[in-house]
């Protein structure tokens, strides 16, 4: 069921980011940042899909220390991957 309610989430996020969805750092120097959708709420919103997916997964059938282990690679991973999608944001807005 969690996994569901995930994929109801990832659903809601691609319709709302559309065309500008990436899994590269691009940031448009004209475009306004997407503050609408489940984006309201939390930033960085597809990260909290793919952790609740890490986890979820391997939960699932019954391997938690899986879970466990990929989740904390995850972490370390989207900590450098969130630094370096706010810095590109900070650095648009200096220039601007």
């Amino acid at each position: 069921m969690i996994f569901l309610v995930l994929q109801a989430l990832r659903v809601w996020i691609l319709m709302t980011l559309g065309h500008r969805w990436t899994t590269r750092i691009i940031v448009l120097p004209d475009a306004p940042l997407v503050t609408s959708g489940p984006y309201r709420f939390l930033s960085h919103l597809n990260y909290f899909v793919v952790i609740g997916e890490i986890a979820a997964l391997p939960l699932c059938l019954g391997l938690p220390w899986f879970a466990l282990i990929f989740s904390a690679s995850n972490a370390i991973v989207l900590t450098v991957r969130v630094r370096a999608e706010n810095a590109a944001l900070i650095g648009l807005r200096c220039r601007s």
